[in-house]
């Protein structure tokens, strides 16, 4: 051990022990000076079983490695590092029974439990409000919580190779997520929520079980990679549809919006006016007219330069406007999605 801190003693700030075979650390050799000293520690490629509880004297910890040894539990002890930035733990036998009660304080910006047996994401992780990347790639979850919304500083989340199955609505209010990595799971489709992340930069969605995206997706002006390969994509032209006949409210509710008939406040009851307001518009640019309720469910695939398919998926008013009265065998919506969104947007959100 004394060997290997004369080692590490041309950057007093750090001290690597890694790959040593240690099955413990004492610090009874370091003087409180070079303790207190000390800013990134390395313990990663040892035989740790248990988390030293000696760490907790180096006061002024700022990083700390203590991947791939054994480790099943981490002590209370890593509470008292107040000015601890950094853990990472990967490849440990961890799980949302090894973290202390009080982990949530610690003032963490970059957390990484990759390849640990976590099944579910611990609450208090979702306490770390300084958090910028979390980690949890190669573990056993099989979801997020909607606690995740908290975490309104995170720029990264890995969750790629779990066994997640959908993606909460919650992730979209990180206003700071530049990265979501969730490739690996068993995800089957994607909220439209998600085209509020104005800040994301790159969606890893490879090895899924997607069938199709949101048509909103387009939307993600910033997105510049979206990877998909190895879902469930069909490569050739696709519809699915499924229709309910409007009820006799929504007949009446889409005849005064698409009439554009007149009405106030003191002509229709609140729940009306109400109901009125929730009209969407059918994106088919040939059409005027509007749903609420009963909609058409439709898949396109738009095609790109001819080398890349992406499946979108919209809604529109009803049966007709994808069986247009024209020798044109597209229909107007078909048309209008490869006319109407500009080659460079598509290809941001096709690329990867």
């Amino acid at each position: 051990m004394e060997t290997r801190e004369g080692a590490a003693a041309a950057g007093d700030s750090v001290l690597d022990f890694s790959r040593l075979s240690l099955n413990t650390f004492n610090v009874d050799s370091f003087s409180e000076e070079r303790r207190r000293d000390t800013r990134q520690l390395y313990l990663n490629y040892n035989r740790l079983a248990s988390f030293p509880s000696s760490v907790s004297l180096f006061s002024n910890l700022e990083f700390l490695d203590i991947s791939n040894n054994g480790l099943s539990a981490i002590c209370e002890g890593i509470t008292r590092l107040a000015r601890l930035k950094t853990l990472i733990a990967k490849n440990n036998r961890l799980d949302e029974f090894s973290l202390p009660k009080d982990f949530g304080s610690l003032q963490l910006e970059v957390l990484n439990f990759s390849g640990n047996r976590f099944e579910e994401i611990p609450l208090q992780c979702m306490k770390l409000l300084q958090l910028q990347s979390l980690s949890l790639g190669g573990n056993r979850l099989k979801s997020i919580p909607a606690e995740i919304e908290q975490l309104t500083r995170l720029e990264l989340l890995y969750l790629g190779g779990n066994l997640i199955s959908a993606i909460p609505p919650e992730v979209a209010y990180l206003p700071n997520l530049s990265y979501l990595v969730l490739c690996d799971n068993r995800i089957q489709s994607i909220p439209p929520q998600l085209t509020r992340m104005h800040s994301l930069r790159s969606l890893s969605l490879h090895n899924n079980l997607l069938t199709y995206l949101p048509r909103e997706i387009l939307s993600l002006v910033h997105l510049h990679e979206l990877s998909l390969r190895g879902n469930p994509l069909v490569v050739r032209f696709v519809k699915e549809m499924t229709y309910d006949p409007p009820s006799l409210l929504e007949l009446a509710g889409r005849t005064i919006k698409s009439r554009n008939i007149p009405y106030y406040p003191c002509d229709l009851p609140a729940n009306l006016l109400r109901y009125l307001d929730l009209a969407s518009k059918c994106p088919n640019p040939k059409c005027a007219g509007v749903y609420f309720d009963s909609c058409v469910r439709h898949i396109k695939f738009v095609d790109f330069c001819g080398k890349y398919r992406l499946p979108l998926m919209h809604y529109l008013c009803s049966p007709q406007c994808t069986s247009p009265c024209s020798s044109n065998p597209q229909s107007d919506a078909e048309s209008e999605d490869e006319s109407s969104v500009p080659a460079y947007r598509l290809q941001r959100v096709l690329l990867g």
